[in-house]
C-alpha cells in the first residue's frame, strides 16, 4: 500500500516515452526496450561502424546498441543520462546490450571493459561518468572486468558537439594516458562510449592503448548515427 501510494504521488516515469512504468519495470519501460531502434552491428562483421575506423584503429569489432536520431527516444534517453543525474539509465542500457553482446564471441572474450573517461573536474561536476555507469551495466553481463583507472584524461577539452571531424581529432589528439601499462598488456579490451559520431575520441584512447601493448581492442557504445 505505501509503495502505491509512493507511486501516485511519485511516479516512475519511462525516460524515453515519459508514460508510467508499472510496478515490474525497471528504469526503461517494456515497449520502449523493445521498439528504440537497434543497430544489429553486433552480428555484423563490415558493418557501418566497423567501417568508420578502416584505415584508422585496427578494432576487432565496433558496435552500438541503439541508432541515434535527433529528437527521437535514445536522444532523451541519453540526454537523461548525461545531464539529469541519471545514472541508473546507463546501468540499464549495459544489462540490455550486454545480454545481445553475449552472442558474439569477441565480445565474450574480453579481459577487461574500459570506458572513455572524464576529466576529473567534469566527472566532480556530474557526480559519475556516463560510460562508465554504461560499463557497470555490462560488467554484470559479460565476463570482463570494469577498469575506469586504466585510462586517465589529463585535459579538460569541452564538448565535441559541433566540430568537424578534424577538430575533434586535434581537440582529443593528446588528452589521454595510461598510468599502468603492464596492467594492460596482451589483454582483450573492451573500450566503450555513450555515443559515437566521428569515432576521434575513441580513436584517441585506442592509440594509447595499443601503445601500452593490448592484445586487442573491440568497441561497444549505447548509439551511433547510421
Amino acid at each position: 500500500m505505501f509503495n502505491e501510494l509512493l507511486h501516485l504521488f511519485f511516479p516512475r516515469l519511462c525516460p524515453s516515452c515519459n508514460s508510467s512504468l508499472f510496478q515490474n519495470e525497471r528504469v526503461i519501460c517494456f515497449r520502449c526496450k523493445h521498439q528504440l531502434p537497434r543497430t544489429g552491428y553486433h552480428l555484423q562483421p563490415g558493418n557501418p561502424l566497423e567501417r568508420v575506423f578502416w584505415g584508422r584503429v585496427p578494432f576487432r569489432s565496433a558496435a552500438a546498441c541503439f541508432i541515434f536520431r535527433k529528437e527521437g527516444g535514445v536522444q532523451k534517453l541519453l540526454h537523461e543520462l548525461k545531464y539529469r543525474n541519471a545514472p541508473d539509465i546507463g546501468r540499464e542500457i549495459g544489462r540490455i546490450y550486454a545480454r545481445e553482446l553475449m552472442e558474439t564471441p569477441c565480445f565474450q572474450e574480453a579481459d577487461l571493459i574500459i570506458p572513455v573517461p572524464l576529466h576529473p573536474e567534469k566527472l566532480r561536476i556530474r557526480g559519475y561518468n556516463q560510460s562508465g555507469v554504461f560499463g557497470e551495466g555490462l560488467q554484470e553481463i559479460l565476463p570482463a572486468r570494469l577498469s575506469e583507472d586504466t585510462l586517465i584524461r589529463d585535459i579538460n577539452t569541452g564538448t565535441q558537439t559541433r566540430r568537424s571531424r578534424f577538430a575533434r581529432w586535434e581537440n582529443v589528439e593528446s588528452i589521454f594516458t595510461v598510468p599502468d601499462p603492464e596492467r594492460i598488456r596482451d589483454k582483450r579490451i573492451l573500450l566503450i562510449d555513450d555515443v559515437i559520431t566521428t569515432g576521434a575520441t575513441l580513436e584517441s584512447c585506442a592509440v594509447k592503448l595499443i601503445t601500452a601493448g593490448v592484445k586487442e581492442i573491440s568497441v561497444a557504445c549505447i548509439a551511433a548515427p547510421l
